[in-house]
């Protein structure tokens, strides 16, 4: 029997091919070198939007934003004393102005990216009416409202309360959150019957997820206008500028609608 031979050849180098692979590698190396991180500092109140905000805002442009939540009023401090937030969403419109004015952050980079609204609520269902009245005529032994002096939610309660011309009879019964979210705790653990809180707390799905709630009238406290201000430390962060930018867009508008905030 004769032996068969067979001859292979390698194969032949596909040009078109390696030129793809070579495009696809350089678009990836230069999307992953554009991509940064910015970080944030969010109002208590905002914090569970700005978390699908950023998830949204990291798939569309690479961007990575880091967030911190606590008070606006403690905020302030932390930035004067140097911590390197680049990004600062407030829960007032008057910390951004200020650190504008201060220099500390960029002149012309300050908008309103929502209008809070203040609701007195109780995880107990049917325990707070519709019109507020257990303010006057309820059996309550606390009451949670978030510092006035470091949250604007917490100076808008007192507002209402001494518009309502019931500050002084409740005032015995206050328990005071140093934040929104730690208010927000008190009246969720039980620990108060009842407190003052942001809308987009207790809101799901446009309708109140838990419990019983009024929404307060604007008429009765200051507008809780949340502005937005590019930091002194982000002033040359790509990453931080088109956070900002996103968050002016139809995307990031229909979350914060979502919570119960005005834009």
């Amino acid at each position: 029997m004769q032996p068969v031979f067979r001859l292979t050849f390698p194969a032949r180098p596909n040009p078109l091919r390696r030129l793809l692979a070579g495009l696809l590698m350089a678009l990836g190396a230069s999307a992953s070198a554009q991509a940064g991180e910015v970080s944030v500092a969010v109002a208590a109140n905002f914090i569970a939007p700005m978390q699908k905000i950023a998830a949204a805002f990291e798939q569309a442009t690479g961007h990575k934003a880091v967030l911190s939540s606590g008070a606006t009023g403690k905020f302030y401090a932390q930035i004067i004393n140097g911590a390197p937030f680049q990004v600062l969403l407030a829960a007032d419109d008057a910390t951004p102005e200020r650190l504008e004015r201060e220099g500390r952050a960029v002149q012309g980079s300050r908008f309103t990216y929502a209008v809070g609204q203040l609701v007195l609520w109780s995880a107990q269902p049917g325990y707070v009416d519709a019109q507020g009245e257990v303010l006057r005529t309820g059996g309550f032994a606390h009451l949670a409202v978030a510092n006035p002096r470091l949250a604007p939610y917490g100076l808008a309660a007192q507002q209402a309360m001494d518009k309502l011309g019931v500050a002084e009879r409740i005032r015995p019964r206050l328990v005071t959150g140093e934040n929104i979210a730690q208010t927000y705790q008190f009246v969720a653990s039980g620990n108060a019957q009842l407190g003052f809180v942001a809308l987009s707390q207790v809101m799901e799905d446009g309708r109140i997820a838990r419990g019983s709630a009024w929404r307060v009238p604007a008429s009765l406290h200051d507008p809780i206008r949340q502005d937005a201000v590019l930091l002194a430390a982000g002033k040359d962060s790509e990453a931080a500028r088109a956070l900002l930018q996103y968050l002016r867009g139809d995307a990031a508008r229909a979350v914060i609608r979502s919570y119960g905030y005005g834009i």
